[in-house]
């Protein structure tokens, strides 16, 4: 979408701030992560098995835990039933490797006590995965079509903008899911005693800054979609 707009001084006022927190956000994440896997878990568990650990210990035994490719790469797939941990998280015992492990799996938990907001999330995926494609070229159709067919242009461009507004649901639904999965996590981390006091303030951090992430990315959808109305939306 950035391409059409990069000449309006409004949409520079928005990007740039959201872009700038979006960095130092990574940056924090990352830097936290490369801290943390310094110190060994006193447990000494790599994320694999802990991972294993809190889904037996929820009665999961239908999930399995994978290993994948990437940095922070970390997922549960719902569909497939695995919970994919990157190579370093998988691998690693420290507290953030601990952390991730854990929330990945607090996804399947969610999953298998039919949590509410990870059912709409699965409701919007396709919406999204359709809209995300299509919702820039419905957008920009409508923007030409607008002089020679103001009817049919304006009806493009409030489906285009209907289409974003559904990935801004999408990212808005997200905050919840997540952050559950992290109070799951923590949770079962200190009930069971996998991390001591140090390493699950740690813990506590490292997911704090990967909900960043999300929060920041809702914030941009949002903003991207405040800014599309103001341009578009009020000529309807």
């Amino acid at each position: 979408m950035d391409f059409m707009f990069y000449g309006d001084l409004n949409y520079w006022l928005i990007v740039i701030p959201i872009i700038a927190l979006s960095y130092y956000v990574q940056y924090q994440l990352k830097s936290k992560f490369k801290k943390f896997s310094r110190q060994t878990l006193s447990a000494n568990l790599s994320g694999k098995e802990i991972a294993e650990k809190m889904l037996s210990d929820h009665g999961i035994y239908d999930v399995k835990v994978i290993s994948v490719k990437g940095q922070l790469s970390d997922h549960y797939n719902p569909q497939k039933k695995t919970v994919n941990l990157s190579e370093s998280v998988y691998n690693q015992r420290n507290a953030a490797a601990a952390a991730v492990a854990a929330h990945e799996c607090g996804h399947a938990v969610q999953h298998a006590k039919g949590y509410e907001w990870l059912k709409m999330r699965s409701i919007l995926v396709p919406m999204v995965g359709v809209t995300s494609k299509l919702g820039l070229y419905i957008l920009f159709g409508g923007i030409i079509l607008m002089q020679s067919s103001p009817i049919l242009g304006e009806s493009l461009l409030t489906l285009g903008i209907f289409g974003f507004a559904t990935g801004t649901l999408f990212s808005l639904v997200t905050l919840p899911v997540e952050f559950d999965a992290s109070k799951r996590a923590i949770y079962w981390l200190e009930r069971k005693r996998i991390v001591n006091q140090r390493e699950l303030v740690q813990s506590k951090e490292a997911l704090n800054w990967a909900a960043g992430t999300y929060v920041v990315a809702a914030l941009a959808s949002i903003a991207n979609l405040v800014y599309l109305w103001m341009r578009f939306g009020r000529r309807n």
